[in-house]
């Protein structure tokens, strides 16, 4: 599914216009981003977690060549799925 093919499904379930229906989830996305960035958790019950998560400095390897690397600290974004979400997808 693309954001197009959600935009039009958020449309038709809440009687909006598209336009209207990517604002919403544009503005669902910025929130989300912007809570990330400054809270590291996102809760919403039911559906799931977003969490911020750190990943050390580690060793790799260069796959063309073998050679090491260096890979550097960084972070990532993890999504638990909550209960409601995993019993719906089953």
């Amino acid at each position: 599914m693309t954001k197009a093919d959600l935009v039009g499904k958020i449309a038709d379930k809440a009687g909006l216009s598209k336009a209207s229906a990517e604002r919403s989830l544009n503005a669902f996305i910025e929130s989300v981003e912007n809570t990330l960035v400054t809270d590291g958790k996102l809760t919403l019950t039911g559906f799931g977690t977003f969490l911020v998560d750190e990943r050390q400095a580690r060793t790799g390897r260069n796959p063309r060549t073998g050679e090491e690397i260096q890979i550097p600290a960084s972070k990532v974004v993890k999504f638990r799925p909550g209960k409601l979400l995993k019993d719906a997808v089953k």
